[in-house]
């Protein structure tokens, strides 16, 4: 990118909150949101992510997992790179990797590294910039790319979140409200639930050490486990209604206000 070029981005970004946004105005760090009001203020100039290796990783790895994407589904991704603005919110847009033609999803992708890599924290860490793009895109499903540094490839569907997106709004208009007047801006306290992530694999755990460990366990425990219940069941009903407290046989059992009996074992003295 020229430097005029590269001047005209930096001025163009100023003027609207995007995806990458999103995740600050959302996080909790108040230095990050802070610096990021001076940015779209023009107060300073936007950190220089050049000698950031992680960042370039992900932006030479995109064409890519773009590919790598569309080799696997067989859905082609188009609108790349393509800025859309809310037809309504005009101070809020999206810089989209793409969209799948198919279903008209949001396309993202990421580049992740293998040993801190989840799905659920994945999802937990791109959802308010999925959940932005969502929404200045009026669609309704995001599609979620991530190569990570060990050579796995993992697709996550997300679908939209209408309370998440309101809270997220919600965030964004107090932040931009502070970039108009010059008020700095605070942390909003926002903890919206995550979304969840479509179930669309089968995943053989025959390799993992931890699984079959609780396995054992499971099957060796579960006919114990469904006598147990039962148990509880019987004793509940054995119980008079206007009993507070029953005992015996080195269990107790207690009613609360509610009508819900729990047990302890009575330690012989």
């Amino acid at each position: 990118m020229s430097s005029s070029n590269s001047d005209q981005w930096t001025l163009s970004r100023r003027s609207f909150i995007g995806g990458s946004d999103a995740r600050i105005i959302m996080g909790d760090d108040p230095a990050a949101l802070l610096r990021l009001w001076q940015e779209k203020r023009g107060e300073i100039e936007p950190e220089d992510l050049s000698r950031d290796l992680l960042v370039q990783l992900g932006n030479a790895t995109e064409p890519l997992n773009r590919y790598w994407y569309e080799k696997n589904t067989g859905h082609a991704v188009s609108h790349v790179q393509r800025r859309v603005v809310h037809p309504v919110h005009r101070w809020m847009a999206a810089t989209l990797d793409g969209k799948i033609e198919a279903t008209g999803a949001i396309f993202e992708a990421k580049f992740m590294l293998p040993w801190s890599f989840s799905e659920e924290g994945a999802t937990a860490k791109h959802t308010p910039q999925l959940q932005h793009n969502m929404w200045a895109t009026a669609s309704r499903m995001a599609v979620l790319s991530i190569i990570t540094g060990g050579g796995k490839w993992v697709e996550l569907t997300i679908p939209a979140d209408p309370l998440y997106q309101h809270l997220l709004l919600t965030a964004e208009k107090k932040f931009w409200r502070c970039i108009e007047t010059g008020e700095a801006p605070q942390l909003f306290g926002v903890d919206p639930p995550r979304s969840r992530v479509a179930a669309v694999r089968m995943v053989d755990m025959g390799t993992s050490n931890s699984w079959a460990d609780f396995a054992a366990i499971y099957r060796r425990t579960r006919d114990a486990a469904v006598e147990h219940e039962r148990a509880k069941t019987e004793l509940k009903a054995l119980m008079p209604e206007d009993a507070k407290e029953a005992s015996g046989h080195g269990l107790r059992a207690k009613r609360s206000k509610s009508g819900a009996v729990s047990f302890e074992l009575r330690v012989a003295e």
